[in-house]
């Protein structure tokens, strides 16, 4: 099986827990979107959330890293073109574009909470699990990623 077959499992499996399967267990049954302008506005993050996500996961990580989003199937080379040259973690980012666009869109504080647990989870994640992982993997290569590229926010001026 190769790496864009065994991505589409994780990224339906992982990602789709995390974006459709808890939510849809954390919203009371039947709880409306919002077709107001803010509703229009998480359709929009959604939409740009979902991108960011599908490009990182199946041209960058899949098709250039050869490997997948799967901590246990990484990519084989250090993926730092593209988005991932503007910051280092944005199918994180766009994976929290989809459930804030949930939670804006369903005006759920319950989603909300799950916004904030996830992001704290993750962000312990990369920083105790991720980060340490590539700096033994690919050295001297990403400490200089990691130096010119931010974890969270996009740099606006990428060197590439």
């Amino acid at each position: 099986m190769g790496p864009l077959i065994r991505t589409v499992v994780f990224t339906v499996l992982v990602p789709g827990t995390v974006v459709a399967l808890i939510p849809r267990w954390i919203l009371p049954t039947g709880a409306p979107w919002h077709a107001d302008i803010l509703g229009i506005f998480g359709l929009i993050l959604a939409a740009v959330g979902a991108a960011i996500y599908l490009w990182c996961a199946f041209w960058a990580f899949a098709n250039y890293g050869q490997g997948t989003p799967l901590p246990l199937d990484p990519p084989k080379r250090l993926v730092a073109h593209g988005l991932c040259r503007v910051m280092r973690n944005p199918m994180y980012v766009g994976v929290g574009m989809l459930v804030a666009s949930e939670t804006i869109g369903f005006r759920s504080i319950n989603l909300a909470i799950y916004l904030l647990i996830w992001s704290a989870f993750v962000f312990l994640f990369v920083l105790f699990y991720e980060e340490p992982t590539l700096q033994k993997k690919f050295g001297a290569e990403y400490e200089e990623y990691r130096r010119d590229v931010p974890r969270w926010l996009p740099r606006l001026n990428a060197k590439d």
